[in-house]
């Protein structure tokens, strides 16, 4: 048992850097506007977004290598991707390769969230694969935290180059996970069912489990391997149910607003009336409360079950943005705003944000989980890069012609109202069509979702 602890807690610092790479850019954004002097739509599209949209891209084609290379092999890469982003963001000469770099960066989060949630469910039991699978989250959440801190300590270290120090200090962690995981072993699942190399399954499987429970689940997975060849195609009938399940859950993490929230909060509360140096540690306040709630969410996935969670959190979700919703809406204290903001931020992690990356990675069959896992994650930086591009229409306060160009800039209510109603749609869809798969084992669950449809 301590392996697998120890392996998980090294495939989910994968997480770790997902969050420090989303969150870095923040303190390199307006020095490098005024560097290299871009327009605000190259600025936005190509200097702050490409990351994103490389994002997106790996989270499309993560499930190929994850597949075909290995799970093991795949982390490794992508510690290279981010190692080769920071150092080449950091020393980029202009805004073209600087863009480049940061959109490789883009490629390693969007495999991660395939490969890294996938190995980690694949080698943990049924009774701790929730909490362990979580993990990934924490490491999301804590490496968003450490980017706001670490982009603090670094200002005035290099002067007007303060900006290369905060975006190549990444490549120190990056080095880090690198070597350490090569010390992981492969996926016993992924062994047996690309490499049918079953004496290297059993012997990962041993360090997992009592002798007789490795060789259990060793025929399990040989019987599942044992499907035929149909099995691998991701998009059939059987799968529908599956394929509902993943696309609906990580489209209602992104209709929860989190990003809109996460991305602009300086901006909101400023609009609020918490401005100035105010909104720059409320932001950090937000980030301590993500964390703190992350691990909570943690030690209740495997007790009260990954449905539960998400009933908690949706009905936090509703009341919070009802309530920042009114606070705008007739302008209450800013304090009692960020009260409401904070208690959203809660729910988010200890329901949508604990539970999204386990519950993709355990509902899809072990012949198309690379696949499956690919079809989640690619739908939740979809729908984030969409809101993320929308956002400044609705909320930009800039002044054209007399008139501010947000279309709610005016009454932002309207915004957390819609994305209200979202969370009234993803607690129903919680209460009557979400299965729970806490202490489940992986096989179990296949016969579970697939041959009776639940």
């Amino acid at each position: 048992m301590k392996d697998i602890t120890k392996w998980s807690i090294t495939v989910a610092l994968a997480g770790f850097l997902f969050g420090f790479d989303t969150v870095v850019i923040s303190g390199a954004n307006q020095p490098i506007q005024e560097l290299w002097e871009t327009t605000p739509l190259f600025h936005g599209t190509f200097i702050m977004s490409m990351a994103l949209w490389g994002t997106v891209l790996g989270s499309l084609l993560g499930g190929i290598p994850t597949k075909k290379l290995g799970r093991k092999k795949t982390l490794f890469w992508i510690g290279i991707l981010f190692f080769l982003s920071a150092i080449g963001s950091a020393f980029a000469p202009d805004p073209y390769s600087f863009s480049f770099f940061r959109f490789i960066g883009g490629v390693g989060v969007g495999i991660s969230t395939v490969a890294a949630p996938i190995y980690i469910s694949e080698i943990t039991t049924s009774e701790n694969r929730g909490r362990l699978g979580a993990l990934y989250q924490f490491n999301i959440v804590f490496g968003i935290l450490i980017a706001f801190v670490s982009n603090w300590l670094l200002k005035g270290v290099g002067g007007d180059a303060d900006w290369r120090w905060m975006l190549g200090v990444e490549a120190i962690p990056a080095l880090a996970y690198t070597l350490m995981v090569t010390n992981v072993p492969n996926s016993p699942r992924w062994l047996l069912l690309q490499k049918k190399n079953n004496d290297g399954a059993l012997a990962v499987l041993n360090r997992m489990y009592d002798e007789d429970a490795a060789h259990r689940h060793l025929e399990e997975i040989k019987q599942d391997a044992a499907q035929p060849k149909s099995s691998d195609n991701l998009f059939q009938k059987k799968y529908k149910k599956i394929l509902w399940l993943g696309f609906l859950i990580a489209a209602f993490n992104q209709l929860s607003g989190i990003n809109f929230v996460l991305y602009y909060a300086p901006q909101i509360l400023e609009q609020a009336g918490l401005g100035g140096e105010e909104s720059l540690f409320n932001s950090i306040a937000i980030g301590a409360v993500n964390l703190i709630f992350t691990l909570i969410g943690i030690r209740l996935i495997d007790r009260l079950g990954r449905k539960q969670l998400l009933i908690i959190g949706s009905v936090g979700y509703i009341i919070s943005l009802f309530m920042v919703g009114y606070c705008f809406q007739a302008s209450l204290s800013p304090t009692l705003l960020l009260i409401f903001i904070c208690m959203f931020i809660a729910s988010h992690a200890i329901g949508q944000g604990a539970v999204i990356w386990v519950f993709i990675s355990e509902i899809f069959p072990n012949r198309v989980r690379a696949f499956g896992q690919s079809w989640g994650t690619s739908t939740h930086w979809v729908f984030a890069a969409l809101i993320t591009l929308v956002t400044p229409m609705f909320i930009s306060d800039e002044v054209v012609d007399g008139q501010k160009v947000g279309i709610f800039a005016d009454n932002l209510e309207f915004i957390y109202y819609f994305f209200a109603g979202m969370m009234i749609l993803q607690l129903l869809w919680a209460i009557f069509k979400m299965p729970e798969t806490k202490g489940v084992s992986l096989e179990d669950l296949e016969k579970k979702l697939i041959e009776h449809g639940e």
